[in-house]
């Protein structure tokens, strides 16, 4: 019998890399918040909210580009506030990225369950509590899906981004087939105009569309899983921007082309009904088929991603233990799966869609984003940029960029959602000594530095 411990294995191309970010990024989140983003902003300039969102993207994404090309391991900003603060800072960083990562992961993939048990109202008409038996049966089968080989969750990615593609596809075509789809570009700025209430509802309305477009980053948390990581890393994450940008911008242009603005800000199931209007009701029951399904893949994605981060932490000795052991047969992190879907469970029972998407944002802007970015210039300073083999177009000026805004959106999403996000951490902090103390956390043991050894 072997006594080679199982390690995950670099089988994900750049073909799956694309597909697992695009399949995280358009979730339910464009077809539930667009009669929101539409209604805080009150015009038909509501499209520079989509446009707000694909730009802090791409500077957000240079930040990652450069750690996750020089640091491809499992679990992303793991290892990248680990390696950007130093021993000591970097312990405390990354342990409670982790730590909030428990929380805000399970909320991300709750958020894709809720959004679908919503949108099968269109067909159902559930009450509150079939809504949430709902969503949480949704999040057993995804956990039963990850239950797999990761080639084969490869295969399945590509399959449901195919299905993703074809379905925004559809929706973009019939604004166009239908003869007005320049109309709300050309009227884009009517009633516009640039003050206070402007800036505030930008900001705002930005909170929900930076949802839409987060999960560029996904292939970062499996970075110890794809093949050429230097070059598939940036590339996967601004083809998927880029792709996704035009999408949504295009999904909107084409519904605002169809459905008058009212109807936009007062519609629960904006994309049916749009579809529906252009096609009839057999149609509109179609689409809303192929968004449950769009959903679904978010949700597999989402999952998938962060399963990788308590695991990659624990392996590291810089999280509770618990984590890091792999499938013996399946080679996949199985505790760190079970433990954010049950969790997930749990939050897609309890919260509403507005608390969760909210939620999401606030408690990981600080450590994850505005952190992260404040890490790659102190392990720039530390390391130089020879460390880097992927290089930032005009460093630091989109770094700093991004921090700005990131802060802006951290504001936006309100008093009671800053205050949780800060809870989260002061909790982690309580966590991160408790588990020093009692040595759950520390420096890698001389076994496990024989066992890298070997593997080496």
């Amino acid at each position: 019998m072997s006594n080679i411990k199982p390690a995950l294995e670099r089988k994900l191309s750049l073909l799956h890399a694309t597909a697992i970010n695009m399949i995280d990024m358009v979730g339910i989140g464009p077809f539930v918040v667009l009669s929101v983003v539409a209604q805080i902003m009150g015009g038909p300039y509501f499209l520079y909210a989509w446009i707000a969102g694909a730009l802090l993207s791409y500077l957000d994404a240079m930040v990652w580009s450069q750690l996750g090309a020089a640091l491809p391991r499992a679990g992303g900003s793991f290892h990248f506030l680990k390696e950007g603060y130093g021993e000591k800072a970097g312990s405390l960083m990354s342990f409670l990225f982790v730590w909030q990562t428990m929380i805000q992961a399970p909320l991300v993939i709750a958020s894709a369950a809720i959004g679908f048990s919503q949108y099968a109202n269109y067909f159902f008409h559930l009450s509150f509590l079939q809504e949430k038996a709902v969503s949480g049966l949704v999040v057993i089968l995804v956990i039963l899906l990850l239950y797999r080989k990761i080639e084969s969750i490869g295969k399945i990615s590509v399959f449901l981004w195919v299905g993703v593609l074809g379905t925004m596809a559809w929706i973009i075509f019939g604004g166009i087939a239908h003869g007005n789809f320049l109309e709300p570009i050309k009227h884009i700025n009517d009633g516009f105009t640039m003050q206070h209430g402007f800036v505030a509802a930008l900001g705002f309305a930005s909170v929900k569309t930076i949802y839409s477009y987060l999960g560029y980053y996904n292939v970062c948390h499996l970075g110890g899983e794809i093949k050429n990581p230097s070059r598939n890393i940036p590339r996967s994450m601004f083809i998927s921007i880029t792709g996704i940008a035009i999408l949504y911008l295009a999904m909107n242009v084409s519904v605002a082309s169809v459905l008058p603005f009212q109807t936009i800000v007062n519609s629960k199931f904006v994309v049916s009904d749009y579809i529906q209007t252009l096609y009839g009701p057999t149609a509109g029951a179609f689409a809303t088929v192929l968004i449950l399904m769009v959903a679904f893949a978010s949700l597999f994605s989402a999952t998938l991603g962060y399963s990788r981060i308590p695991y990659a932490a624990a392996q590291d000795r810089s999280f509770f233990p618990f984590f890091k052991e792999l499938h013996p047969r399946l080679h996949f992190p199985h505790r760190s799966l079970l433990v954010l879907g049950g969790i997930a469970f749990v939050f897609s029972l309890l919260f509403r869609l507005k608390e969760v998407i909210d939620g999401i944002l606030a408690m990981r802007i600080l450590i994850q984003f505005i952190g992260q970015a404040i890490g790659l210039l102190l392990l720039f300073k530390r390391k130089g940029k020879g460390f880097f083999p992927w290089k930032m177009p005009l460093y630091p000026l989109p770094l700093f960029l991004a921090i700005i805004i990131w802060g802006g959106i951290f504001f936006s999403t309100g008093t009671k959602m800053m205050l949780s996000g800060l809870t989260v951490i002061s909790l982690g902090l309580i966590a991160y000594f408790v588990a020093k103390k009692f040595k759950w956390i520390g420096a890698l043991s001389n076994d496990g530095n024989n066992e890298q050894a070997k593997k080496a």
